[in-house]
């Protein structure tokens, strides 16, 4: 699809079969663009269009270049976290003089809002560079909107794994196998969050260092990408601290694991304790010898029996005072 943003374009969808891009278009979104497509938009800006392919290098070299005076910049935006599975997808930006064209092959709900608030808010896409900076904006802001609530959820797991109500007693298998799954899923959403706050860096970072920033003019916009390179510097410094914390919390986790383990093993290593001097008393007294002592004992059963209760709960008892069971 191939819609166009600007101070008289509202996100119309533009046809292949068009002759022209509208000339106060200033934000061009290929979204899943076909061939058609990507040839009216060339025809338009005079420039070349990033393929998938392309985009799906990972080098900066390959990401982050000038060519023909226009920057291409492509970064990786999070997104699919709401349906429970989170990615991160290349975005390109071509950034000309009068025209800023995005290629993308999915919608990260920042780009889908952003869009909106451009239909409504035409100063936002006032020219390429605004465009730009906001979109920018937009996608840095839900990134810290995914930290706080991966904040909130980290909380919530180490309230669990640390509550006072649960040291006194044992924690279900059920439950420490939904605590280490909740773990994995935190740190998956983390992992994306922090490469797509580094993607975003670098971008920044080449950004800032362009000949299009440094222009005389552009006080506000030189102003506006090291806010932004603050922020997500920031956003990327917090990530690793979650990251370090969730590490934390998974060693808890499978320290918890360890202590039910010995738990079971203590409770099978003190009963045989406790039951092996009555198995021993039993097969001294059921041996059938012609010739064996007390045979005639007219109370060898009850002494027996006693026996056998009195060597079961007498290592009882001492693994009990020593606080062992």
């Amino acid at each position: 699809m191939l819609r166009t943003y600007g101070p008289a374009c509202d996100g119309s969808l533009i046809e292949a079969s068009a002759a022209k891009i509208p000339d106060t278009a200033t934000w061009v979104d290929l979204e899943e663009p076909t061939s058609e497509e990507e040839a009216l938009v060339e025809r338009c800006i005079r420039l070349d269009v990033p393929t998938e392919s392309e985009m799906s290098e990972i080098e900066p070299s390959s990401r982050l270049y000038e060519r023909d005076g226009a920057l291409y910049m492509t970064v990786s935006v999070l997104y699919g976290v709401q349906d429970g599975v989170p990615s991160t997808a290349p975005i390109s930006f071509v950034l000309t003089d009068n025209r800023l064209v995005t290629v993308r092959y999915t919608t990260p709900k920042p780009v889908r809002a952003f869009a909106e608030h451009a239909r409504r808010d035409p100063a936002l896409v006032k020219d390429a560079q605004t465009a730009l900076v906001r979109m920018l904006d937009a996608i840095i802001d839900r990134l810290a909107d995914e930290l706080e609530a991966v904040s909130g959820t980290m909380e919530e797991l180490s309230h669990e794994i640390f509550a006072q109500s649960q040291q006194d007693r044992r924690i279900p298998v059920k439950k420490l196998t939904a605590l280490l799954t909740r773990i994995g899923r935190v740190q998956t959403l983390l992992s994306k969050i922090r490469y797509s706050s580094v993607s975003t860096l670098r971008m920044l970072s080449f950004f800032g260092g362009s000949n299009v920033v440094h222009e005389e003019k552009q006080s506000e916009l030189r102003h506006h990408v090291a806010s932004l390179t603050t922020d997500v510097t920031a956003l990327g410094e917090h990530s690793s601290y979650l990251i370090d914390s969730l590490q934390f919390l998974l060693d808890a986790s499978l320290g918890l694991i360890s202590i039910e383990q010995n738990a079971a093993m203590k409770l099978f290593s003190w009963a045989a304790v406790v039951f092996l001097p009555p198995t021993l008393i039993a097969g001294i007294f059921g041996m059938n010898f012609r010739y064996f002592p007390e045979l005639n004992f007219r109370h060898g059963f009850v002494v027996s029996i006693a026996l056998m209760l009195a060597s079961a709960v007498g290592p009882y008892l001492y693994f009990k005072k020593r606080g062992w069971i």
